[in-house]
């Protein structure tokens, strides 16, 4: 009797080392899986930053070529208006020159023919 009672305290304090083997790789495994989520969400962390990073690059190289766009816009919008002035010059000088040389030859012509 004795014999079989020790027998079941050996069998109770092996299934309590079993138990306890158990609940310790229990622990282990989610400590690794933690672990495991930890690093993964870091990546994941890292994955979005970057992403930002790159939008934001992109945005800015938007920026400048829009900027870009609209100093080149100014500046062909400059040079039409210079062209359209010196057009406008040209053509009071032209017209001033025309009416020059119409008074010079109808004063020349008047002239000649009252002198004869």
């Amino acid at each position: 009797m004795v014999v079989v009672v020790e027998a079941v305290v050996a069998v109770v304090v092996v299934e309590a080392v079993v138990v306890v083997v158990v609940v310790a790789v229990v622990v282990v495994v989610a400590v690794e899986v933690l672990a495991v989520a930890v690093v993964v969400v870091a990546v994941v962390v890292i994955a979005v930053v970057a992403v930002e990073v790159v939008v934001v690059d992109v945005v800015v190289v938007v920026v400048v070529v829009v900027g870009v766009g609209v100093v080149v816009e100014v500046v062909v919008v400059v040079v039409v208006v210079v062209v359209a002035v010196v057009l406008v010059v040209v053509v009071v000088v032209v017209v001033v020159e025309v009416v020059v040389v119409a008074v010079v030859v109808s004063s020349s012509s008047s002239s000649s023919s009252s002198s004869n």
